[in-house]
């Protein structure tokens, strides 16, 4: 069997959890500043900031909901406990 190394195991769901708040968290803070200077901006800079406001919701869940994989392979199950007998007749 295949020893582990603690590089193949994967990310803890805490770490993970907290890696996809992070970066959700930075989209919508980047759509809060596209509505903002929507009040500020005119012409194609308009467009491009209500583009931002309305998609990036939609890319910010897909991209927050992405899972982390480790680079090397799956953590593989240890196998079962076997027993073995002494024979004291056979000696």
């Amino acid at each position: 069997m295949k020893q582990q190394s603690i590089t193949s195991l994967p990310v803890s769901p805490e770490a993970e959890r907290r890696n996809r708040m992070i970066k959700y968290s930075m989209a919508m803070g980047i759509r809060v500043v596209c509505i903002v200077l929507m009040l500020f901006v005119q012409g194609w800079w308009l467009v491009l900031c209500a583009l931002g406001a309305i998609l990036l919701p939609y890319f910010a869940v897909v991209v927050a909901n992405v899972k982390i994989a480790p680079s090397g392979t799956d953590v593989l199950r240890p196998g079962g406990v076997e027993l073995y007998r002494c024979d004291d007749e056979a000696k």
